[in-house]
């Protein structure tokens, strides 16, 4: 599978914006199920557990990464169907993210917007939400999960000439 990068930089008040778009044909209920819901969100990025809700931090398994390991997540705002606001912390640092919803006539879709200080980690941060995204739709779907490899390196220089 060769996959084509879609990601775009958008300057933010406090740095830059990576912003990343799925579409789905489905309403923004079930699209928001597929990345709350711990049995769904196994599918394609990991299970968490704990008590979800603004101001907790729950902890991911990121199930598609080497060791599986499980990280921190702190929820900043929850409004289903439409905006899930989270800090994920891992060995390289915090990651903070927003996944906007808007549903038109029964096609919802889905941006996941990563807030970034600097554009120094684009270029192997744009490519692992690019498969994370695949995974999702693979998911939703019951296609086949693309492989990593055909996002990174390959997607790299398309990420680093964003900046």
């Amino acid at each position: 599978m060769t996959s084509r990068p879609t990601g775009q930089l958008v300057p933010a008040a406090t740095g830059y914006d990576l912003v990343l778009t799925r579409t789905y044909r489905a309403s923004a209920d079930d699209v928001w199920a597929s990345v709350t819901e711990p049995d769904r969100t196994a599918r394609w990025f990991g299970a968490w557990r704990g008590t979800a809700a603004p101001g907790r931090t729950v902890e991911v398994q990121l199930a598609f990464e080497e060791s599986a390991p499980w990280c921190p997540v702190r929820i900043g705002a929850c409004e289903p169907p439409r905006r899930l606001a989270v800090s994920m912390e891992d060995e390289a640092g915090s990651w903070p993210l927003e996944l906007l919803l808007t549903e038109t006539g029964g096609t919802t879709e889905l941006r996941l917007v990563h807030h970034l200080d600097t554009t120094e980690p684009l270029g192997e941060t744009g490519p692992g939400w690019e498969y994370y995204l695949d995974m999702l739709t693979a998911a939703r779907t019951g296609g086949p999960r693309p492989a990593f490899g055909d996002y990174y390196p390959a997607q790299k220089a398309y990420f680093e000439s964003l900046a």
